[in-house]
C-alpha cells in the first residue's frame, strides 16, 4: 500500500499561524481522501517557518469500486419521468431492474462507480486544499489566482509503494507543478535535493539543516538555553508561550546567552522580561541569587565561525537601545508616582472607557463608591478600599504601560509603593483585575477583595445598563471571565454575600448616570432635581455633581424636575438585575460542573433564599448531591416525585389547591399515622437546620422520610371513595412536598 508525501514550500509563514496550518492541511487533506473512499493507515502533519508538510500511510493503490441502489418511479409512471431518472442515473432502460412494492411495481437502477487511482484522487483533492486553504490572512501575487500566506515557491507531492519505489502526481497549480524536489535551509543548505518518502524526506532535511517537527525544535531551544544558563549559574524563567513562538522563527535553532547592561539591572524585572519577549523575542536568564534577570537567550537560526559572537553584539545593541526607552519610560513615571499620581488621575477624564458609559474618571467613581459599600461586608478598612480604587487605575496614564498594556496593574503596585502608599493599597492595584483565568490565583487580602469585586460588578452592571451582553460565542467585553471571576474570589475565600444588594446599586448608578450624560449634552431637561436628590443620598460622587453644576450654569435650564425620571430609573432596575443574576447562575453552573457537582442538583438550589448568595447555594448543592449519592437519596426523590405527581394531577383535575387542613384524626392506616408524626419530626428538624444553614443536617432530616414515605405509598389508596379521607390524603402529599421543597427544588432532579 502506497505512502503519500506532500511538502507546501513557501516564504516564511507566521509563527502563530504554523500549527494550525498543520492541522488543517492534515484534516482537509484526510478529510478529502476518505471522502473520495480513499482510506489510510496513518497521517502526522508537521511544520517549519517555510514549509508545510503531511506524511500519509497505507493508502490504498485505488479507490474501491462501489455498487449504488437507486429507486426510481413506478412502471406505470410518466414517461418523462422515467427519462429523468434514467438521465440521472446514468443507465439505460434494460439495465433497470423492476420489484414488486405495496404500492405497485417500481424501477431500480444498479450504478456502478468504478475505483480511481490513488494519484488521481490525491492531486484532485491537493489543489482542492491549496486553493481553499483557511488561512487567517492571504496574499495573492504574480499573475496567478490563488491566494497563500506568502509566496508559494513549490509543491512536493509524491506516492511510494512497498517496494520503495517513488513516483510524482501529475498536479500544477498557476504553474507551480508538483516535483519530487525540496530545498533545506536558507542559508546552510546545499540546494534542491530529491526525496522519495517521508524517511529520507526528514533525514535529508536535517543533513540540510531543517528540524522539522517544531516540538523537536522546541525541546531543542530548551535543552541548549537550560545548559548554558546552568553552566554560568543562572535559570531561564520558563515562558511556553514565547518557546512554542521561538521554534516557528527558525528552522536550525542556536541558542546564544548574552549580558544585560548593568545601567538596566534596577528596572522592575517584568519590564526586563516584557521588554525582552515582545521586542525581541529573548528569554529571560535569573540569577538564582539576587532574583534579579541579569542575562538573556536569545535563538539563531544559523551557525557562524565566531560561534554566535557578531549576533550576540548586534542583539545586545538593540535590547541596550530598547531598554533605554524602557528605563526613560520608569525614571519618568517614578517621578510622577512619587508626586501622588495625580496627574495620571487627572488624564484620565479624557480616556474613554466605553462611549455610553463614559470615562476611566468616570468609571473609578463609580468603583469607589461599590469598594465604599463591599469593603465592610468582607471586613476590609473602608477609606483604604476608597484610597486604593482611587489609585487603582491610575497607571493606564503611564508611559510604561501605554507601551506594554501587558503590565497595567503589575506597574499600579509598583507606584503605588513609590507613592508611599500602604502595602495594602498597593497590592490592590495588581490584585484587582485577578482572577483573570480559571486558574489564576483569586484575591485575598481584604482591601484588593473589595477593589477587585467592585471593579468586576461595576463591569457586568455596565454593560447590563447599556443592553451589551454577551450572545452566542460572542463576548468582547469578557463578562463571562467577569462573572465568573466575582464567583471564584466569593466562593474561594469563604464570603457571605448577597449580589442583589451591590447590583441594584450599580445599575441605579450607570442608568442615572447614562441620563446625567444626556442632560449634559441637552438631551433631556427635566434631570436637575433628579441629580440633586440622588447626590444628597450619596449615590454618586464628584463626576456626577459636576454634570449637576454644568446643568444649573446652562441656559435655558429647568429650575426644578419633577422626579418622574429617577422613577423611571428606579423601575428599570429590578428586570436588569434579575437578567444579571441569572447570568451569574449560569456561570456558576460551569464552574460547579467542572468540580463535578451535577447540573440538575445546582438547579435544584438555585432559586431558594433569592438566589443571590452564592456560598448558599454551593452548600445546599454539595449537601444535596452527598444524599442522592446514597439509596434512601435516590429513593427520597421517587417518592416526593410520586407525591407531586398524584397531588398536581389532582389538583387539576379538582380545580382546588390542596395546601392546607392535614389533619391526623382523620388518618386510618398505621402507615398514614406513622408519614405524619415523621413529618411533624422532620419539619421541626429541617426549619431549625435551615436557620442554621446547616445544609448536611437539611439532607439527612429529608432523607429520613423516605421510608415513611415508602411504606405510606404501599399500604395506602390515595383516592379512596371516602371523599374526607381524599383530601386529607392529598393535603397530606402538600406536607409532603411544602417540607422537601424547603431542602431543595427537588422537581429539577432528573431521573
Amino acid at each position: 500500500m502506497p505512502d503519500l508525501l506532500i511538502e507546501l514550500f513557501s516564504e516564511e509563514i507566521p509563527a502563530r499561524m504554523q500549527r494550525r496550518a498543520a492541522d488543517d492541511l492534515k484534516a482537509k487533506m484526510t478529510d478529502g481522501l476518505v471522502e473520495a473512499g480513499l482510506t489510510y493507515g496513518g497521517a502526522a502533519a508537521f511544520s517549519t517557518p517555510r514549509r508545510l508538510a503531511l506524511a500519509l500511510e497505507g493508502l490504498p493503490a485505488e479507490s474501491p469500486t462501489v455498487v449504488e441502489e437507486r429507486k426510481g418511479p413506478r412502471v406505470d409512471a410518466p414517461e418523462k419521468a422515467l427519462e429523468g431518472f434514467l438521465r440521472g442515473a446514468g443507465v439505460s432502460k434494460d439495465e433497470l431492474e423492476i420489484r414488486d412494492e405495496k404500492k405497485g411495481q417500481v424501477y431500480f437502477a444498479k450504478i456502478t462507480k468504478p475505483g480511481r487511482p490513488a494519484e488521481a484522487i490525491v492531486a484532485e483533492v491537493l489543489e482542492g486544499v491549496i486553493r481553499n486553504f483557511p488561512w487567517p490572512k492571504a496574499m495573492r501575487w504574480g499573475a496567478g489566482s490563488l491566494r497563500w500566506v506568502r509566496p508559494l515557491h513549490s509543491i512536493l507531492c509524491v506516492l511510494t509503494d512497498e517496494a520503495g519505489e517513488a513516483s510524482v502526481v501529475d498536479l500544477e497549480i498557476d504553474g507551480i507543478r508538483a516535483g519530487n524536489t525540496t530545498q533545506g535551509h536558507r542559508f546552510m543548505g546545499q540546494g534542491r535535493f530529491a526525496v522519495t518518502g517521508f524517511e529520507d524526506y526528514a533525514a535529508k532535511l536535517k543533513r540540510d539543516k531543517v528540524l522539522l517537527d517544531p516540538e523537536e525544535r522546541a525541546n531543542h531551544i530548551w535543552q541548549e538555553a537550560t545548559n548554558l544558563a546552568f553552566a554560568g549559574g543562572f535559570e531561564v524563567v520558563e515562558d511556553k508561550g514565547l518557546l512554542a513562538e521561538v521554534a516557528g522563527l527558525v528552522e536550525w535553532p542556536v541558542a546564544l546567552m548574552g549580558e544585560i547592561g548593568e545601567e538596566f539591572l534596577g528596572l522592575p524585572p517584568e519590564v526586563l522580561q516584557t521588554s525582552m519577549k515582545e521586542h525581541q523575542k529573548f528569554f529571560s536568564v535569573k540569577n538564582p541569587k539576587t532574583g534579579r534577570i541579569e542575562r538573556f537567550i536569545t535563538v539563531a537560526n544559523v551557525e557562524t565561525e565566531d560561534h554566535g559572537a557578531t549576533i550576540l553584539a548586534g542583539n545586545q545593541k538593540v535590547l541596550a537601545a530598547r531598554l533605554s526607552d524602557a528605563k526613560f519610560f520608569w525614571e519618568n513615571d517614578l517621578r510622577v508616582a512619587k508626586d501622588g499620581m495625580g496627574a495620571w488621575i487627572e488624564q484620565l477624564e479624557h480616556v474613554t472607557f466605553e462611549r455610553q458609559l463614559g470615562t476611566q474618571a468616570a468609571r473609578i467613581a463609580r468603583i469607589r463608591a461599590l469598594a465604599q459599600e463591599i469593603a465592610p461586608v468582607v471586613g476590609a478598612d473602608v477609606e483604604m478600599a476608597d484610597e486604593a480604587a482611587r489609585v487603582a487605575k491610575a497607571d493606564l496614564s503611564s508611559e510604561m504601560v501605554y507601551e506594554f498594556p501587558e503590565l497595567q496593574g503589575l506597574m499600579g503596585r509598583y507606584y503605588a509603593e513609590a507613592a508611599g502608599l500602604p502595602e495594602d493599597v498597593a497590592a490592590a492595584c495588581e490584585e484587582h483585575y485577578s482572577p483573570l483565568g480559571p486558574s489564576d490565583e483569586v484575591p485575598t487580602r481584604l482591601v484588593s477583595v473589595a477593589v477587585a469585586l467592585a471593579d468586576k460588578l461595576d463591569t457586568l452592571t455596565g454593560f447590563w445598563a447599556i443592553d451589551q451582553k454577551p450572545t452566542g460565542s460572542k463576548d468582547p467585553f469578557a463578562l463571562r471571565r467577569a462573572a465568573l471571576g466575582v464567583i471564584r474570589i466569593v466562593l474561594d475565600n469563604g464570603y457571605r454575600i448577597k449580589l442583589d444588594r451591590f447590583i441594584d446599586g450599580q445599575l441605579l448608578r450607570h442608568k442615572i448616570g447614562l441620563n446625567a450624560k444626556k442632560a449634559s449634552e441637552g438631551e433631556i431637561d427635566t434631570l436637575e432635581e433628579v441629580l440633586e436628590e440622588v447626590a444628597d443620598h450619596g449615590v454618586f460622587g464628584a463626576a456626577f455633581q459636576a454634570v449637576l453644576d454644568r446643568l444649573k450654569d446652562r441656559d435655558g435650564a429647568p429650575e426644578t424636575g419633577d422626579g418622574s425620571l429617577l422613577r423611571t430609573v428606579g423601575d428599570a432596575v429590578p428586570d436588569l438585575s434579575t437578567d444579571l443574576l441569572a447570568f451569574f447562575h449560569d456561570r456558576l453552573k460551569v464552574y460547579l460542573r467542572d468540580q463535578g457537582i451535577r447540573h440538575d442538583v445546582i438547579d435544584a438550589c438555585l432559586e431558594l433564599d433569592g438566589g443571590d448568595d452564592l456560598a448558599l447555594i454551593v452548600a445546599r448543592a454539595r449537601a444535596l448531591q452527598e444524599v442522592l449519592a446514597t439509596e434512601e437519596g435516590e429513593n427520597l426523590v421517587q417518592g416526593f416525585k410520586r407525591a407531586n405527581n398524584i397531588l398536581r394531577q389532582a389538583e387539576e383535575k379538582d380545580g382546588v389547591e390542596y395546601s392546607f387542613g392535614a389533619d391526623v384524626k382523620f388518618a386510618e392506616a398505621p402507615e398514614e399515622k406513622a408519614l405524619f408524626a415523621a413529618l411533624d419530626r422532620a419539619e421541626r428538624a429541617i426549619a431549625a437546620a435551615v436557620k442554621d444553614e446547616d445544609f448536611g443536617a437539611v439532607m439527612a432530616a429529608m432523607a429520613g422520610l423516605r421510608a415513611p414515605i415508602d411504606a405510606f405509598f404501599e399500604a395506602v389508596q390515595i383516592n379512596t371513595d371516602k371523599e374526607i379521607v381524599r383530601r386529607n390524603r392529598l393535603n397530606l402529599l402538600n406536607r409532603i412536598r411544602v417540607i422537601c421543597l424547603q431542602a431543595a427544588d427537588l422537581t429539577r432532579i432528573e431521573g
